[in-house]
Order: structure tokens, then sequence, then C-alpha cells
């Protein structure tokens, strides 16, 4: 008989155990690719409603290949009511990603949404994958749901710095995640991301985490790992299957360019 119970976290026990965790993240709706994904052997893939066109369908789907090999997945949810942020949670997705978080006050809605009492009072119903259909009693998958289920806020603005001591102070947000692309666009220097101001922010964020005893999460690529790391950051996301392919692609069309194929337009 197959094991009955919530799948505990990767990610939660390399963090808890002090040790960094990766992610990379899909934009395409294939759940194969997901699996090809998790038999690379990545900690978690970030799949996405807030940018992607993705319905619930194929995020059940993805959320499923990704649990066949053991690896996490995170759902960056749309901005919107509770259903929106529990819903990838009742598919078994191991954490959700709540973008541009605004306010401390919005901090605390979002754990009132996500979490279970005592930390909050997140709507209950135990019939879906993450509760295995009913077939653990309640009190026990919801306490499952909140050991080892982890909620993310980004922070992507300039707005909410102003308060980010006592957002990262908010019991039940496990994890801030920095933002570069929407912070520098904020500040006006879209696309900037070494720039003093953006800077600045991810490393008061990193400290803030560390402050509080939350994790800290940030986008890398392979060369600037070490020094994420060195800054206070647990949990990295590397790379994009877009990113990926339009390379490769790339690649194969110029190394074909001495054969005749057309030049770019």
């Amino acid at each position: 008989m197959a094991a009955i119970g919530m799948r505990p976290s990767r990610i939660l026990r390399k963090l808890r155990a002090g040790k960094p965790a990766f992610s990379t993240k899909t934009n395409f709706g294939d759940p194969r690719l997901v699996e090809l994904i998790g038999m690379v052997g990545f900690d978690c893939v970030w799949l996405c409603m807030e940018h992607i066109p993705a319905d619930w369908l194929t995020i059940d789907n993805q959320i499923r290949a990704a649990s066949l090999h053991g690896m996490d997945s995170l759902v960056r949810v749309a901005r919107g009511s509770y259903s929106d942020y529990i819903r990838p949670l009742e598919a078994n997705a191991t954490g959700i990603m709540v973008p541009h978080l605004m306010s401390v006050e919005e901090a605390r809605q979002v754990v009132r949404m996500t979490r279970f009492h005592p930390v909050g009072r997140r709507p209950v119903d135990g019939g879906n994958t993450d509760g295995s259909f009913c077939l653990v009693p309640p009190a026990e998958y919801m306490a499952a749901a909140n050991r080892e289920r982890f909620v993310i806020c980004q922070i992507e603005d300039p707005e909410p710095m102003e308060q980010l001591d006592d957002i990262a102070a908010v019991e039940g947000i496990d994890m801030l995640f920095f933002g570069p692309g929407d912070f520098s666009h904020g500040l006006g220097v879209p696309g900037q991301y070494d720039h003093p101001e953006v800077v600045r922010a991810r490393r008061r964020l990193a400290e803030a985490c560390r402050k509080h005893g939350r994790f800290a999460g940030t986008v890398a690529s392979l060369a600037t790992v070490p020094a994420l790391l060195d800054e206070g950051f647990h949990f990295l996301n590397i790379g994009s299957d877009v990113g990926l392919l339009g390379q490769g692609f790339r690649a194969i069309h110029d190394g074909l360019k001495p054969f005749g194929i057309e030049a770019d337009a």
C-alpha cells in the first residue's frame, strides 16, 4: 500500500539544516519538462500563475510531475483572494510565493489566509491531494501543512522597504524573496541589477531575514551564487526553460551560419 500523508519538503529540510537550496523556473506548461528538471536533480521547480497563462489543471499536473521525482514545487500565485493562494497548496505544491508584497499588514493577511490554526485561519478542505483525500485525520493534516509547506513573500518594490523589518518579523512567513527586476524598475533604473540602490536593498533584505529568523531568497546566476550565499541568501533560483532554450537554439542557429542558414533579421 502506498504511503499516506504529506510528503516532507525537500527545501525546508535543507534550509533547516543550514544548507542552501536551489530551484529553476519553467514558463511552459508541459509536465514532462518538470519531470526532466526533477530527473536532473533540482531541489525545486518554480511554477508561475502571475505572468504565465497557466490554468489550474496545468499547475496540478506540473505539481504532480515534480512530486514523482521527490522535487518540491513552488507556485508564484496571482495576487487575489484566499482561493488564489491556497489552491496550489491543496494541489500539493510544496510552497507558494506571493508577488509584490507591499506592507506588514498584507504580510499578516497572507499568513491568516495560508496557515492553519494556531498560526492562521486558512479555510479547511482535506479532500484534495495535500490532505490525502481525507485519508488522514484533520488535525494531522493541518499540523503537517503548517510544518512542511512554506510561504514566501516577494519584496520587489521600493515602497515596502520602510516596513521591511516589521514584515520580516511576521510569524508564519518562511522567506522573503528579493526581486531585482521589478525593484530596479520601481527605482527608475530598469534592468540595472547592480545599481547601488538595488544592491543595498537586497542586502537589507538578507539582514532583516537573518535578524528575525527568516530565510532569504533571490534570483542568481552560476557566477553570482558564491557572493549571494555570502550575503546570507539561502534559496536561489537559477535559470529558466525559456532562457536555456533560447540560448541553445540561438547557438545552433549561429553555428549554422557558415552553411547558409538565414542571418538574423
